[in-house]
């Protein structure tokens, strides 16, 4: 083995200390987002239930087979995955936000080693280096 050399697995490499200002800015990003995502859900929760009023109304004909109908369902069941993963993203960005507070932003949840700013910078919300998140998918 050469000098200055660890075997593999052998010690561990601490995460580095993120600076106050570069949380302070991911903090900032974060809030921004998790308000334009809860104005997002309220926006797709308003056009559901104008769409459930619209379906239940005289003018929208009760035949499940009406073509009209049928692309109705696709549209309410697109519409309800968009919602989902924008309520998913939310708690991402959620989470992040308690793990700033708590102090362990910018470490990874797995093996504790410190996520790449490069990485944060893409997904703020990120709570997962690298090579854990390529081995969790």
């Amino acid at each position: 083995m050469l000098a200055g050399s660890r075997p593999s697995g052998m010690g561990i490499e601490l995460a580095r200390t993120l600076a106050e200002s570069t949380v302070d800015k991911f903090r900032k990003r974060l809030e921004s987002e998790q308000t334009r995502l809860e104005e997002l859900i309220e926006d797709y929760e308003r056009e559901l239930r104008e769409a459930r009023l619209t379906e239940s109304s005289s003018d929208r004909s009760p035949d499940p087979g009406n073509a009209e109908a049928s692309s109705m369902k696709l549209e309410l069941a697109k519409e309800l995955s968009i919602e989902q993963n924008t309520v998913d993203l939310l708690g991402k960005v959620q989470n992040a936000l308690r793990r700033i507070d708590s102090g362990g932003y910018g470490t990874c949840e797995r093996c504790g080693k410190a996520i790449p700013l490069e990485r944060l910078d893409a997904l703020p919300y990120s709570t997962f280096c690298v090579d854990c998140a390529s081995k969790s998918s």
